[in-house]
């Protein structure tokens, strides 16, 4: 690409999206875009530089050089068909990223669950340990207030998203996976064995000299090491991997383990969040960053300094013994680790869950009611739906409560309105309760809403 070339992009404040937009600004391309409502991601952008338009019109993608659109986006949104009447170039968000990934060395993050932590935990490490890397990411590192940067290093962070196919357009140096599970069906003709062969195949698409890193605890992964065509490296904490965490010790909003690497005691690595499942996100991002050629001890004290990303355990405040915390799980496997990691805070664990599509929701119907076991209360909110998906005939939170109440927690009631759960909260919650709001809709504003509230009474 021609770096004084304009690029457009419909949907640019998404998490995805702006964060290419960002990236491009900086290395010196004209950007513009589009989206149907101004946010602080769009405001960002402004400030750097780009041109934002609120509301997609034919006229916005002229003069535009490239035009980029996301999964989000309808065939016959009204700036696609503009520039394909105009015959500018239509590309998807993964193939902008693919340019951009493909052109040094990609370190591309794949799985059901931690795609963001990890790539943000890498991006991190990688920075604080001075190898200005490019990052991608969908979601805002807490310690650097920003999801996305044009580093002048080789190496390129990035998510690769499963949900759509779009993570077989790369071909990285590095391609990580942490898990896989049986999401995004609709996107694979219903067929969980069409999804685990995608992940094979990314798997296998890594340059030459490259490798690929997969988690060995997981049973999908450890099936299908014999099909991955590149050099592998296994990780776990049970399995006979190449890299093995042991000595765990989970505490209040913190983690330590050592780390083995074929028999031999590599050190400690200590956290700043909480939980097992960022002993995961931890493990791998310590193999990626020795892989890149960074030394066991600089690791070490760069990922102590991780303060999370935006919406992943996310604290928004502790107040008179309450603490309130926002979290993106909305897939089952990732509710229980959440609910997990908030054991070793010894609070009363309120969870505040609000489903996220139709599709989702019958698929792992079943599977949801199971995942609530550990918590002392349970919420369920109304389903977040995008939109133009079609209900699905019997699947309703009013239904999941019902099956929750069954299969694992009496303590659940549907309150379907957000505004409602905010009330109940805030007359409801003392000291010693621990809060928690989980999705991937809009459910973050009860949260901030309570910590807000929380806050003003106790200035009072």
């Amino acid at each position: 690409m021609n770096i004084s070339e304009h690029v457009h992009f419909i949907g640019i404040g998404g998490y995805g999206m702006s964060a290419i937009a960002k990236v491009m600004l900086e290395m010196g391309y004209q950007v513009s875009g589009s989206d149907l409502a101004q946010q602080e991601l769009t405001e960002k952008l402004k400030a750097k530089g780009a041109h934002v338009y609120i509301g997609h019109e034919a006229d916005n993608v002229k003069g535009a050089d490239l035009v980029v659109y996301s999964t989000a986006l309808s065939k016959d949104n009204v700036e696609i068909k503009e520039a394909e009447k105009l015959s500018i170039p239509v590309i998807h968000r993964s193939q902008m990223l693919a340019r951009l990934m493909n052109a040094r060395k990609g370190i591309a993050v794949a799985g059901a669950h931690g795609k963001t932590t990890t790539s943000s935990m890498i991006a991190l490490v990688m920075e604080n340990c001075g190898e200005d890397p490019t990052y991608i990411i969908g979601g805002e590192i807490m310690n650097v207030g920003s999801n996305a940067k044009a580093g002048k290093g080789d190496y390129v962070v990035a998510e690769a998203d499963e949900s759509d196919g779009t993570f077989l357009q790369y071909h990285p140096t590095l391609a990580l996976v942490n898990n896989i599970e049986a999401d995004h069906l609709e996107n694979y003709n219903g067929d969980f064995e069409n999804l685990k062969k995608a992940y094979a195949q990314f798997l296998s698409q890594v340059r030459e000299g490259g490798k690929a890193i997969i988690c060995l605890d997981d049973p999908y992964l450890k099936q299908m090491q014999q099909d991955i065509r590149s050099e592998v490296i296994t990780y776990g904490i049970h399995a006979q991997a190449n890299y093995i965490a042991q000595n765990i010790h989970l505490g209040d909003r913190q983690v330590s383990f050592d780390v083995v690497r074929e028999g031999e005691l590599l050190g400690q690595i200590e956290l700043s969040v909480p939980g097992k499942h960022n002993v995961y996100n931890a493990l791998a991002t310590v193999i990626t960053c020795l892989e890149a050629g960074i030394s066991f001890e600089k690791i070490a004290i760069a990922i102590k300094e991780f303060r999370g990303a935006k919406r992943r355990f996310q604290v928004l405040g502790e107040v008179d013994d309450i603490l309130v915390i926002d979290d993106y799980a909305h897939h089952p496997t990732e509710i229980e680790a959440t609910i997990a990691a908030t054991k070793a805070t010894g609070k009363n664990i309120i969870v505040v869950f609000q489903p996220q599509r139709y599709t989702r929701t019958y698929y792992l119907f079943e599977q949801f009611s199971r995942a609530f076991t550990e918590a002392n209360e349970v919420i369920i909110s109304d389903i977040y739906s995008p939109a133009g998906e079609k209900q699905i005939e019997g699947i309703s939170s009013a239904k999941l409560v019902e099956l929750i109440r069954q299969n694992s927690n009496p303590n659940v009631q549907h309150i379907p309105d957000r505004e409602d759960v905010l009330n109940y909260l805030a007359g409801h919650v003392k000291s010693g309760d621990l809060v928690i709001t989980m999705g991937a809709g809009d459910i973050w504003k009860v949260s901030h809403g309570l910590a807000k509230l929380l806050q003003e009474r106790s200035s009072l």
